[in-house]
């Protein structure tokens, strides 16, 4: 016998659960991809996509790609063959960015923070600031890694590079935390940012997305390694179907554009606070269960423990087993530990389609899961989360339901 029957969940970081007002915007047939209401729709996301980057000043870009592919459109639209990248290497995601950089022709040296910490910033002014032949033409960094759980402060790094009076472009992968923390492309002094569809912005995977600043844009046109499908110039082009480099994913847009309208009526700024009300209201049950001495934090500040996803460390147990139990029994599945985290630890996402029943309920089901193999946790971790949203959200921020019409009618 188990538990699993019933809508099951995702509580991995990417992709996301997608929201059944996203997948129904995706069901409906093709239409045609030179005229009509596809273009809209392309137009607005555009603009819509500059908007959440936090940029007035740059351009966006939509490819048929993950992230990954995204990576691929940053570098070579503003770098040429032999240029050198400095890589912010926290986690695991920033190094794999610095091997395509590799892979492509791109020299590529990186500056290590380790698995369990976030960039330091006078690091990277020191670094910049001893590159007086200005060698370095790109400083890469993400602002979630979800391998490690960590986040960087991209405008504390953002301000080290200016302080420098280095002249390279600054790109940022937001991949894991646009649309669940605050992002300012144009404020922070970012160049080019990147995201995915996947994660919170609530899509199915196969959409990557770009932002280019002026500087970049102005990088991009002495670049060397500019191919077709990649290239802005291409995707500027007058002809709804170059901004795709042929058909468009359509479906992937229409739920896209259902997406954003669904971020855009919550607010922003309320999407921030409910990923940030949701992340603490984890990391009281992880800091409760580490209490059995089993179970810790990967990232060891907790000033840098994102918002869109907590990684754990598992000691004296077999993390698989956990997950297992989770999936097989009771229909929650977390996400596998990968790099220095693979076979010792846990990713408990809590990004994107996500409320306080779903959370509440995957805690609910870890704290289950680790009581039944007899893995060794403090006792109360559900507890705690719970004793935090109570105190966090009050009854005055909460406006009354309506009254019933059953009641009503029972009262007459």
């Amino acid at each position: 016998m188990t538990l699993r029957n019933g809508h099951e969940f995702l509580a991995i970081p990417g992709p996301t659960n997608v929201p059944d007002a996203v997948l129904n915007a995706m069901h409906r047939p093709a239409v045609e991809i030179y005229t009509g209401p596809l273009v809209e729709t392309t137009l607005t996301c555009l603009e819509d996509l500059k908007r959440l980057f936090g940029t007035s000043t740059g351009r966006s870009y939509i490819y048929a790609a993950n992230g990954h592919g995204a990576w691929e459109a940053a570098l070579t639209n503003v770098l040429s063959r032999g240029d050198k990248v400095l890589v912010l290497g926290t986690g695991r995601f920033p190094t794999l960015w610095g091997e395509m950089g590799t892979f492509i022709g791109v020299e590529v040296e990186e500056l290590t923070f380790g698995f369990r910490q976030a960039v330091d910033p006078a690091a990277v002014e020191a670094r910049l600031k001893a590159d007086a032949a200005g060698q370095i033409k790109a400083v890469l960094m993400v602002q979630v890694d979800t391998a490690s759980g960590v986040v960087n402060d991209v405008a504390a790094v953002g301000r080290a590079i200016a302080a420098a009076g280095h002249g390279t472009l600054f790109m940022v992968d937001a991949i894991a935390s646009l649309a669940t923390m605050p992002f300012e492309m144009d404020a922070w002094g970012i160049d080019v940012a990147v995201t995915g569809s996947q994660k919170g912005l609530m899509t199915p995977p196969g959409l990557g997305f770009v932002a280019a600043g002026p500087r970049a844009l102005a990088a991009h046109r002495s670049a060397g390694l500019r191919t077709a499908y990649w290239d802005w110039t291409k995707r500027d082009g007058p002809v709804h179907y170059q901004k795709y480099c042929g058909t468009p994913p359509e479906h992937l847009l229409f739920g896209l554009r259902q997406a954003i309208d669904m971020l855009f009526e919550e607010g922003l700024d309320a999407v921030f606070e409910r990923h940030r009300l949701l992340a603490e209201a984890t990391r009281r049950a992880v800091g409760v269960w580490a209490e059995g001495g089993a179970l810790s934090f990967n990232v060891l500040d907790p000033a840098a423990r994102a918002n869109s996803i907590t990684a754990v460390r598992v000691e004296g147990a077999d993390p698989q087993a956990l997950r297992s139990y989770c999936t097989e029994v009771c229909g929650v599945t977390l996400g596998e530990g990968i790099g220095e985290l693979l076979g010792h630890g846990v990713r408990i996402a809590h990004m994107g389609h996500v409320n306080a029943a779903m959370m509440l309920g995957t805690l609910a089901v870890v704290e289950t899961a680790l009581g039944a193999l007899g893995i060794a946790h403090g006792k109360g971790g559900v507890q705690a989360a719970i004793d935090f949203l109570a105190a966090a959200v009050p009854p005055a921020d909460v406006r009354p339901a309506e009254e019933s019409p059953l009641r009503r009618v029972q009262g007459s």
